[in-house]
């Protein structure tokens, strides 16, 4: 045991080595440039929102400001910054405006601990293309990103508005369900890469990506990932249809483009993080990989591949924007506790045990087979289980009488449609009645007393 600890402990040294030692301008111009490459991704991440969604509609999208529309975020930029900026009466003026800082500085500290490629030369100097990495980065990560979420929260309760409350506290409930799903993701690749270094994941990916293997934690990050940055069809906290613009409702100008920046940095962090963790990092795909050896995943080739994986991951946030309808929010939490979490929980016992077996001796191939049929069959189990229970909810709901059952549930019986609740049964209404129940002023009884007597005379 003492033997594998220091193995462990010497191996961690090794990934980090390197790092702590540049100089400081090196430090700066890589400082800056990760601050360049992330405001030039939310300029182009917004025009390629826009451009795919039209796509996807049978639009044109952006065409007039610049080249093809590709300036028509920079122009909207502007205008944001350009515009009156108001600050609402009743809002505590301090936590009003540092909101927005505390959102967005915690977006641009994310990506110093993502590695961007391997060691090159930078003015005659050998340097990674990392910032700075540590034991427990995918750790520091995690809490990191934790924070931006008190600025949201922070925005709605300083506004000294409704709306504004409810979006701040729909966002602190979103992030701490989809939170933990998403750090129980990560637990299998600890167990096989054996560091939480990002680094040294990328480095145990060299020849097979984890995204391959741990299919399940993958999937689950990737449905995290889009709860955790407040998209799409989880995008509770900003409902427009039901809380204006939610936390956001009273805020303008330029602190409002900030909380705007640093949900799309956080859609780029969210992404760069799959990279790192599932989909071998700055290392080149298959087969480009194996050609002489390997030179592709050498030199600056490897910053082009970790761009072009977070592209495609930043399709797939606009992808299902396009395509899927908004949740119920009684759905979106029911996803995360109900299912997400349960199914992590469940692989991480079955990758624990594979771990296990794989340190006694067995062979991948059979390890694989088993713990795939295990995991198929309590998926199955999982779903097979409520059709049973709902049976009997069915026949005692038969068994009942008249007099036990709740009554209907008449959308139009305050004077405006409202939907049922889960498990109520709305009234069967004609389209007719129904429009003129609706449109009919609610006068009170009297009213309609004297308008009945008065027909009654006039007959």
């Amino acid at each position: 045991m003492i033997t594998q600890l220091a193995s462990v402990d010497v191996r961690a040294a090794d990934q980090l080595e390197g790092f702590g030692g540049d100089p400081w301008w090196i430090i700066a111009i890589k400082s800056v440039a990760i601050f360049v490459f992330l405001v030039l991704m939310t300029l182009f991440a917004i025009v390629f929102e826009r451009k795919v969604v039209a796509k996807m509609q049978n639009r044109i999208g952006p065409n007039r400001t610049g080249p093809n529309g590709s300036l028509q975020s920079l122009a909207d930029g502007a205008k944001l910054m350009l515009k009156e900026d108001i600050i609402p009466k009743h809002a505590d003026k301090v936590v009003y405006i540092l909101a927005p800082l505390i959102a967005v500085i915690p977006a641009f500290v994310i990506m110093a601990l993502i590695p961007f490629g391997p060691e090159v030369s930078m003015f005659g100097e050998t340097t990674r293309l990392q910032v700075t990495d540590a034991p427990v980065a995918v750790l520091l990560v995690l809490g990191i990103a934790s924070v931006g979420v008190y600025g949201i929260v922070l925005a709605g309760w300083s506004s000294g508005s409704t709306y504004p409350l409810l979006g701040g506290l729909r966002s602190s409930a979103q992030v701490i369900s989809y939170e933990l799903a998403m750090s129980m993701s990560f637990v299998a690749v600890f167990l096989f890469a054996g560091t939480m270094s990002t680094s040294g994941i990328v480095e145990e990916q060299e020849r097979l990506w984890y995204g391959l293997i741990l299919i399940p934690s993958f999937v689950v990050y990737l449905i995290s990932m889009i709860g955790e940055t407040n998209r799409a069809p989880f995008d509770l906290p900003e409902a427009e249809g039901e809380l204006v613009a939610g936390w956001g409702t009273e805020y303008s100008s330029i602190k409002y483009a900030m909380f705007f920046l640093a949900e799309y940095i956080n859609m780029v962090n969210v992404s760069a993080l799959a990279t790192t963790l599932f989909l071998g990092g700055w290392r080149a795909p298959w087969p480009l990989s194996a050609i002489n050896d390997g030179m592709f995943n050498e030199g600056w080739w490897p910053i082009l591949w970790f761009i072009g994986k977070i592209v495609v991951l930043l399709f797939l946030f606009i992808w299902i924007r396009g395509t899927l309808p908004r949740m119920r929010y009684d759905q979106f939490m029911k996803l995360g506790w109900k299912v997400l979490i349960p199914v992590s929980l469940v692989w991480i016992v079955l990758v624990s045990g594979m771990r296990l077996a794989m340190n006694e001796g067995w062979e991948r191939r059979e390890l694989m087979i088993w713990v795939g049929g295990a995991f198929l069959v309590i998926m199955l189990i999982l779903w097979i289980a409520p059709l049973f229970t709902g049976s009997k909810d069915d026949e005692s709901e038969d068994a009942a009488t008249d007099e036990e059952r709740e009554p209907e549930f008449d959308a139009f019986a305050g004077g405006h449609p409202v939907p049922p609740m889960p498990g109520q049964e709305p009234v069967a209404v004609p389209a007719t009645v129904g429009t003129a129940r609706a449109a009919a002023p609610d006068n009170g009884p009297d009213d309609s007393d004297e308008s009945n007597s008065s027909e009654g005379s006039n007959a």
